[in-house]
Formats: C-alpha cells, structure tokens, sequence
C-alpha cells in the first residue's frame, strides 16, 4: 500500500518558451532534509526551508554567465559548490552575501557535474568521463585530465551512490544508438563498462534511478516503451573486471500502460525495494489529457496511489526524504508519501481491517451463546431490543466523499452542520488528510455561488491546524472578496507559507476598507489589548513625569512635539499588526509592495511611524501581550516600503510633510547613537574590576567621560 498526502507549492518555475523544460537544472538536499537546493537554468541557485516553504539564501551568477550544472552542498566543509560556463566551479558560505566574491578556480576540462553524498568529500564528473574528487582538483585546478570515454560517446545521466564509507559514480552514456553505464570504484580505482540491452522498436532508456541495498547497487531504468527494467551491481568489484565491456543483465520489474497518446518523454524514481514513482505515463482508467504521479507497487503490478497534476508535464522528479519534488505547469510542487510493507491483499487493497463495530458484534454474539437454556426466550427479547434500539440510534459516519458530494448540492445551514459532524468525529489521521480536501471544495463552491459562504466551517477547518496555505491557495482571496477579516487574521496567524503577493494584496484590502466598517468587527479581546494599552501606556507616562517633576530631554521633547495620535483605527491597527509579522522574502515582497497606491503608502507609513515613536519610549514594554510586532519588523517594513515607492513619496506633495517628519525623527536616532557612541569606551571601563589599596577606607572615586 502507499498513500500521497497533499501537495504544496515550494516556489515557481520558468519554462522555457517550448515549454519543454521546466528550467530546473537540478534539485538536491542543503545542510539537512529540511532544506532543498533548487538551481535553475537560468543563473540563480536557492536554498529552500521546505517546512516553511520560503527561501533562506538565493545567489546569483553575472549577466553573461551561465549555471551549467546543479549545485551541491558539501557536508564535510559546509559549503556550496557549483560550476559556471562549464570550467568555472564556484565554492561559497551560506552567509556568503554575493557568489562573485566566494573562491572559484578554472579548469582545464568540461566538467558535466558535481555530486555529493552526505559526509563525503563531492566528486567531480567531467564530460569526458573522468572523476575525480573536489579537494584533488582543486588543488592544481589546471592539471591535464585523461579522458574515458570514446569519440562520438557522451554522457546521458549520473549520479554518486554511498554505503558506509564505499562511493561509487554511476553514468549513463550513449553512442550511436547503443547505450552504456560506467562504474568508478574508489580503493581500489577501478572503472567497469556495462552494455545495456536494447529494447525493440526506437526505444531507448529516458529515466534512471539507482539505490543501493545491501551490498549491491539495484539500477532502475525506465524505457518509452513502458517498461521498467533492473540491473543489480556489486558495491564492490575486482581489478580484473575493467578493461573489456561487459553484458548488464537485467530483470523486467514493471510495464506501465501507454494508453492512446503518442509519449515523448517520461520519469521514475525508485520508493523503497516494492514501490516506484512514475510521471509522463498516464493514468490506466483516466480519460486523455490528463497528467498524473503514480506510485505503482513493482511486486504485484498494481497502481497503489495517484495524484492528477496540473499543467504541463516536464518528466522530472526528485525523491528526498519521504518526499517527492515535481515541477509542473508554473510550480514545483511537493507531495510526501508513505509506503506501507509490500503484501498480496495490500496491493490489491483487500487487506481486511477489523473495526470497532465488529469487534463489539462478537463480543455480543459470545455473551448470548453463553447464556443457560431457560433463558432463550428472556435473551431473545432483550436481543431483540437491544436491536432495535441500535439500529435506530446508531449513525454511520459520514465518509469525505459522501461530505463533499453534500457540499455540492446542500443549503449553507445544512454544510455547516454537516461539516461540524465530520469534523468533530472523524478520527485525527483521516482529518489530517481531509481537511484540504473539504476547504477546497467549500471554497470552489463559494467562489461559484454568491450565496454560499460557510464561515464557521471555515473556521472549524483553521482551528484543526491542519491547514495551511498551500493546501488550499484561494481561501485567503475569497476571504478578502467576502472582507472576512476574522478568517484571515487567524490565517495570519497560523499559516507559515503565505506568498508575499497574498500578503500584499491583504495589507491593500486591509488599507482600503474604511475604519467605520472595521470598528464594527468583533475581535477577541487578546488582539486589542496592545492598541487600546498602548493610548492608555503614553498617557500614564506624562501624567507620571509631569507629577514626579521630571524634566524630559530635547530628544525626548522632539518624540512628544510629534502627533501621537494613531493615524488608524484600534481594528485596523490588530489586522496591520498580524501583516507586520508573517514570514516574507524581501525580494518578493519588494515587488508586490509597488501595488499599493500613494494613499496606501502613506497610510501604512504614518502607523509605522507611530508604532516606532511609541517603541522609541518603551511603552510597548508595559503592555502584556501574547503578539504583539518587534521593532526590528516595524524598522524592516518601513524599509521596504520608502524602498518600493522612494520616487513616488519623493515628487508627490502630500507626502512631503510625512516624508520631512519621518527625516527629522531618522536624524534624531542617528544623532543619539552617535552620542551614546562616543561615550561606549568610558562605559565599557566602567566593567572592568580595578584594584585598589584602600580596600578597608571610604574612598570616592571621579570617572571622567569625554
């Protein structure tokens, strides 16, 4: 058995104008399973936190320059290698700001790839079919490299498999029509030269995937044909078997349905020992079309789990940690699975299961063959009963497919108690996998039906935890449609892969609904306690220093002459406030954030503003508050916004009191820091123990500050 979970979106893709590339160079694992190493065709390579679905590091080569090869992460040396215009390799830190500044030396050969293997040093493939490691090349870059291959031969697919300490370097190659894996062994360094058989018709190999079990190497291939063979190689191997082409026998694992349309191309990866991932070939009962990611068990010949993808097809897939990576249409979508252990009833999906109610039917049938002779006609009565009250008491649960067929047809009041029902029971396994689901069909009923707006279940459904952004992309927009603005702060709240363009297009809607409509929400009392305490915290502060006699400083004087008056209301000032701490990229944000209109920009600024003179005089320290955004976010959207409209706020009349008040309050901080700078030398003596002889007397001593 194996079952696909819920896809989500990891980042998009660029295709090329063909559309048969997805212009992914490669994807590979970074510093742990939580992060991906995406490289791109065309000169970027990122690194992807894949819990958070966002980006932590992103390099970039010159314009002229071109990735020619995915880029690994060395796990010995914490550090990210990749090759440039074919002879360049590039070697760099995760806190490495520009790629152009790392080390980077030129060799004397095409290289084709670089590979790594977890705590091993990587390998460098060049495109003559030598390899040799990273730190050797490196270390005289310009050194002569002795080719492998012969002349017309070149190569198809590789990749480095590892078990315990052995490596060994697989390639695929192709000269003429026939087609060849190389092995490189190291200790000893030995390469051996297999010929693959041919299939019959123009049928060639398309997709490879090897993994190593035990003490062999088991080498998947996938022919257009449909076939899928394998071929086991030992992990290690003599010195007397290089030199001559040797035969690669091979063993039918699967033949996948070709269907009525004409493949052009196609992919597979290799699960677990029973279970493959296939993409490119179709469904067997689908209709034509359509695309979809099969999991097919190889022991038994059956389709085990499926997943129709949208867009188009580009026969790549990656397979890291319980996870698969496919790109397809504008997106890289990735689907974890699980694969259960291979058997006959499973893969035929008649693996009986013993529910509760079962359990409780023997149990009573044991207790009524038990009873004493005299007392049939009494248990039969009683039986009798307690049928009858059973079968009228007791409801089925509700399937998700009977409630989603419910969804389709059923008045609003009747889905939501429905949906409640379902979520209330169901058990949290079969929720989990449910719950997206059930949004997504709410959600594309809403969108077609003006009426039909189910918010509780919404609701209900956030409350789960077990939604999240990817898992249903248009519940956000169509709560901003509906200006539910309680729906999407909790969203705020919960969802940690929220895209920069949502998040701009909710600070727009929360920008342009007017203060009276807001005030008339009804918001917990957690998410105001921080706006109406923060009024109430100045106030107290200048009754307090006016009756103490306190004299404020001219920078403090300065904070107060400015209007402290919250240019927003308390409910916009909440929904702004959950905005300022959701998870962005600035680079993505700074694009969208050029959406907003002047009056928006000035808005937003002038509470950025507030927020920072209230914070400049601790108030925000007063307040108890479970969220409440840190001076650095104030500081960071502030940055970005002056950023993504500087020549707007620069030219536009209304915004040059804003912009003049913003500048004198800028100058204020700088000029403080510079002062309390100049005094850091005498405050940091001031630690530093000093011994004296009048341990025993009262002594002053004068510190002088300059």
């Amino acid at each position: 058995m194996a079952t696909l979970y819920e896809e989500y979106t990891l980042c998009g893709v660029g295709p090329d104008t063909n559309l048969s590339n997805s212009g992914i160079l490669g994807i590979g694992l970074g510093k742990d399973v939580d992060h991906i190493i995406v490289t791109n065709s065309s000169r970027a390579v990122t690194v992807y936190k894949v819990s958070d679905q966002k980006p932590t590091g992103s390099w970039t080569v010159k314009q002229g320059q071109m990735i020619t090869c995915p880029a690994v992460f060395n796990t010995k040396s914490q550090e990210y290698v990749v090759v440039t215009d074919n002879k360049v390799i590039r070697v760099w830190k995760e806190d490495d700001v520009n790629m152009e500044k790392a080390f980077k030396a030129t060799v004397s050969s095409d290289v084709l790839k670089v590979m790594a293997a977890s705590d091993s040093e990587p390998v460098v493939l060049f495109s003559c079919g030598a390899v040799m490691f990273l730190d050797s090349l490196l270390a005289s870059p310009q050194q002569a490299i002795e080719g492998v291959l012969t002349e017309e031969e070149f190569i198809r697919w590789s990749t480095v498999v590892k078990a315990g300490h052995q490596l060994v370097v697989l390639f695929c190659t192709e000269k003429r029509g026939e087609h060849f894996l190389y092995a490189q062994r190291f200790n000893p360094n030995t390469v051996v030269k297999y010929r693959f058989e041919t299939e019959p018709g123009p049928f060639a190999p398309v997709s490879f995937s090897a993994t190593c079990r035990g003490s062999n190497i088991h080498l998947q291939y996938l022919f257009m044909s449909g076939s899928i063979y394998e071929s086991v190689l030992p992990l290690r191997s003599s010195v007397s078997e290089a030199g001559a082409v040797q035969a690669l026998p091979r063993s039918l694992c699967l033949s996948l349905p070709l269907g009525e349309q004409e493949l052009t191309s196609g992919a597979a990866v290799v699960l677990d020992e029973a279970h493959a991932a296939v993409v490119g070939f179709p469904h067997p009962s689908a209709g034509a079309g359509k695309d979809y990611l099969c999991i097919w068990n190889k022991h038994f010949q059956t389709l085990q789990a499926c997943k129709e993808l949208s867009g188009t097809i580009y026969s790549q897939i990656w397979c890291y940690s319980g996870k698969l990576y496919i790109p397809h249409g504008k997106i890289l979508s990735v689907i974890s699975f699980e694969c259960q252990k291979s058997s006959l009833a499973a893969a035929m999906g008649k693996l009986k299961q013993t529910n509760q109610s079962e359990s409780k039917s023997c149990n009573l049938l044991s207790s009524w063959t038990a009873l004493p002779h005299n007392d049939n006609i009494n248990a039969a009565k009683v039986k009798s009963r307690m049928s009858t009250r059973n079968t009228s008491n007791v409801k089925s649960p509700v399937t998700v497919d009977q409630l989603i067929d419910h969804i389709k047809t059923a008045v609003v009041e009747d889905v939501q108690s429905a949906a409640g029902e379902f979520i209330h029971q169901a058990p949290q396994i079969d929720l989990q996998l449910a719950a997206g689901k059930v949004a997504m069909e709410l959600v594309s009923r809403s969108l077609t039906d003006d009426s039909f707006y189910p918010q509780r279940v919404f609701l209900q459904l956030l409350d789960t935890r077990y939604l999240c952004y990817s898992v249903c992309p248009e519940l956000l927009s169509l709560a901003m449609v509906k200006r539910d603005f309680q729906l999407c702060q909790i969203a705020f709240q919960l969802f940690p892969d929220i895209p920069e363009a949502v998040t701009c297009a909710y600070l727009k809607t929360i920008l342009s609904t007017p203060d009276s409509e807001m005030e008339t929400l009804t918001l917990d009392t957690e998410s105001l306690i921080f706006m109406k305490e923060m009024g109430r915290a100045q106030s107290q502060k200048e009754e307090g220093e006016q009756q103490n006699g306190v004299s404020s400083s001219k920078q403090q004087r300065d904070f107060l002459s400015m209007d402290m008056k919250c240019p927003v209301g308390l409910h916009k000032g909440v929904f702004l406030n959950d905005v300022l701490q959701t998870a962005y990229s600035d680079k993505s944000l700074l694009l969208h954030l050029k959406d907003l209109t002047v009056l928006q920009v000035m808005v937003f600024l002038q509470y950025l503003h507030f927020l920072y003179l209230k914070y400049s005089q601790d108030l925000h320290k007063q307040i108890r508050a479970l969220r409440i955004p840190s001076i650095s976010q104030i500081i960071d959207w502030a940055s970005l916004i002056l950023d993504a409209h500087f020549t707007v706020l620069a030219v536009a009349p209304e915004a040059k009191s804003l912009v003049s008040d913003l500048h004198k309050f800028t100058r204020s901080q700088v000029k403080l820091y510079a002062e309390l700078g100049k005094i850091e030398g005498s405050l940091q003596s001031l630690k530093k123990p000093k011994s004296t002889d009048h341990s025993d007397m009262y002594s002053i001593e004068v510190i002088e500050l300059f």
